[in-house]
């Protein structure tokens, strides 16, 4: 057998939006970026738009600049699509609530989830807490009572409301309508398997 010699890529890795959006994600400008490396404004810009592709050196000496692991440049991330139809069923005890969770259940940086209430559908009678930082609310049709230990909001299509997980909180749909919402949960109050 002949050995295969795969031809290398003549096109290289586009990394200049990578290394621009952490710049400016840290606050710095290009100049000062500049300054704490060593090479040129003009240079770095370049770097930033593309047109140009950095020795190794070069770019080692920017990635410890901004503290930015060299490997991540050059990472393709993993995108995940979960249709709503094949969505899994959750149960977080709700009463007359049919729950699907919309991101992979590996992911543990954030949980999305669809909820669709009936008439009466509730949290439960008793207040409880997600484990959780922070949990955004937003009602996607009908109407939805809050209940918190000091107060009750009432919520209708288009309102959102941010709160922390770990705030004691019910809810009910105290309509004669079906209500629909979605749950966003930073960081993901649980994990499974995929």
């Amino acid at each position: 057998m002949k050995p295969l010699h795969p031809a290398p890529s003549t096109s290289a890795p586009l990394i200049g939006a990578k290394l621009r959006s952490t710049r400016r994600a840290q606050g710095l400008t290009i100049a000062q970026l500049a300054s704490a490396t060593s090479i040129t404004t003009g240079f770095i810009s370049r770097i930033e738009r593309d047109e140009t592709s950095p020795s190794v050196s070069t770019l080692i000496t920017i990635c410890q600049v901004l503290s930015l692991p060299i490997g991540l440049l050059f990472e393709t991330p993993t995108l995940e699509i979960v249709a709503l139809d094949e969505a899994p069923l959750i149960n977080l005890g709700g009463f007359n609530a049919i729950e699907k969770l919309l991101t992979p259940r590996s992911e543990s940086r954030v949980q999305l989830l669809r909820s669709v209430l009936e008439p009466g559908a509730t949290g439960g009678k008793d207040l409880y807490t997600i484990n959780c930082d922070l949990e955004v609310l937003h009602i996607l049709s009908g109407c939805l009572v809050l209940r918190f230990a000091d107060r009750e909001m009432s919520l209708s299509s288009g309102d959102t409301i941010t709160l922390p997980g770990r705030e004691p909180h019910s809810w009910s749909n105290t309509t004669k309508d079906r209500t629909e919402v979605m749950w966003t949960i930073i960081p993901a109050a649980w994990s499974g398997s995929a």
